[in-house]
């Protein structure tokens, strides 16, 4: 890990990094007695453009005294784009703009090699964050994409609770692999997000083997997410990070 930027954002050190040319941002708070506990940051890709809105989280999320990660998506930013991906992306436009029902192959050519790839860069970035000074365990993991929020549940140990946002297509392997997870879950759900599909979503919550799981589901699109859903984000791992 290569540190390449710091800037101090009143109470929060944000410090850009890339780890084996895979660009992250991590935000950590004022020393405390103890090690931070530390959350990962998820996001639909795009770290510049998705800037001001991971930072206003990892400042929230400081104010439990929690350090903040995130990781530049496999195929966005500046990262080597797929064909598969694309083409994958452009057949999913191309149903949604005929009216069609995304059928299973594209969402598992879109979704399931991002996964694949994305998860060994959480897990790698962890080998690294952990042992920086005034960072420690236990981890959570907050946002999307929701099926790598839900293999990384499931494969990485270090992960003891999470927040997963509902707003993505989801392969019916992760519906499958969701009945392994057992780890608390708080899911965010827009009922009126335009661009996913609400069933989907129910479906992968009834199918996560978690004995303690939430669902909050509000009105709104995609980015309508209400501010006080920070608020209880920052309750739900104060319960569990600790």
């Amino acid at each position: 890990m290569r540190f390449t930027s710091e800037q101090r954002l009143d109470d929060v050190l944000e410090r850009h990094f890339t780890l084996d040319d895979v660009p992250g941002i991590l935000w950590t708070p004022d020393p405390g007695p103890a090690p931070a506990p530390l959350v990962l940051v998820g996001h639909p890709g795009g770290l510049d453009r998705m800037h001001p809105r991971l930072a206003a989280r990892a400042r929230h999320t400081a104010r439990e005294g929690f350090a903040s990660a995130t990781l530049e998506l496999p195929g966005a930013g500046d990262r080597p784009r797929s064909a598969t991906a694309e083409q994958a992306r452009a057949d999913l436009q191309g149903a949604l703009a005929a009216g069609r029902r995304v059928d299973d192959g594209i969402v598992d050519r879109l979704v399931l090699p991002l996964v694949e790839r994305a998860v060994p860069e959480w897990r790698a970035a962890l080998d690294s964050l952990l042992p920086l000074p005034g960072l420690g365990g236990p981890v959570g993991y907050s946002g999307g994409v929701i099926s790598v929020g839900v293999r990384l549940a499931v494969v990485e140990p270090r992960i003891t609770a999470a927040l997963l946002f509902a707003g993505s297509y989801v392969p019916r392997l992760i519906v499958e692999e969701a009945r392994q997870v057992d780890i608390p879950l708080l899911v965010l759900l827009q009922w009126d997000d335009e661009g996913n599909d609400r069933q989907v979503a129910l479906d992968l919550f009834d199918a996560l083997g978690s004995r303690e799981k939430t669902l909050h589901a509000n009105t709104g699109g995609h980015t309508g997410v209400p501010h006080f859903e920070g608020d209880d984000a920052n309750r739900f791992f104060a319960r569990h990070l600790r």
